[in-house]
């Protein structure tokens, strides 16, 4: 790498090139930190038993936190389903228990066909009058990233931006007809409610019949 440094440097091949491991992206580089501890973990836990003239150890707490840091949304699909398979084969001589976090709903939907409610469990970290409290959350299948980022756990009222689901809670509150001053200015009457979702929304999303239909309705 440097006439200074002498060091040999792993590289990893890749489909358009071949690198050394410091230069590889940061998704790159914590998958590769994380397979090298668990090599690493078991090649020390063996060493150490036959130092001491022991078993080996049979149990293993694996702690993983913001799991999708670093990486695509591919990836995020992918990362625990992949982590559980080598986890499945090192569990043939070591107990494992799992703590993962994620702020990723992709983490969550990737591993609805692998929960199992007879072992596995969802936790929620709260905050609640200064103090962060965990909660246990009954599993549902939420079935998309939609789903999930609207569920309790992620709490959103939808999966948009803010304005466009302000401008989505206006035009529901015009149907009921509500009291339109809760809202701001720009989005108090149907015509300019109708020009904040043509600016906000794409042309196909879903919410668009319902509101044509209402609103040539009222015409």
């Amino acid at each position: 790498m440097s006439l200074d440094d002498i060091r040999g440097i792993p590289t990893i091949e890749l489909p358009y090139e071949t690198i050394p491991v410091t230069e590889a992206s940061a998704g790159i580089q914590r998958i590769l930190s994380l397979a090298y501890m668990l090599v690493w973990m078991q090649s020390e836990n063996l060493i150490t038993a036959q130092l001491f003239g022991r078993s080996p150890a049979r149990q293993l707490i694996f702690l993983m936190d913001e799991t999708e840091a670093h990486l695509h949304p591919r990836w995020q699909r992918s990362i625990l389903p992949a982590i559980l398979t080598v986890l499945k084969e090192l569990e043939l001589i070591i107990d494992i228990q799992l703590f993962i976090t994620t702020h990723s709903p992709l983490v969550l939907a990737s591993v609805e066909p692998l929960f199992d409610q007879e072992k596995d469990k969802l936790f929620l970290f709260e905050l609640n009058d200064n103090q962060v409290t965990l909660n246990e959350i009954t599993w549902a299948k939420q079935g998309d990233v939609i789903g999930w980022l609207t569920s309790e756990v992620f709490g959103l009222k939808q999966a948009r931006s803010q304005e466009a689901e302000q401008a989505i809670e206006a035009a529901q509150a015009w149907m009921r007809k509500d009291d339109m001053n809760q809202f701001p200015e720009n989005l108090r009457t149907k015509e300019k409610i109708h020009q904040q979702l043509l600016k906000l929304l794409p042309g196909h999303d879903p919410f668009f019949p319902r509101w044509i239909v209402r609103m040539e309705a009222d015409d």
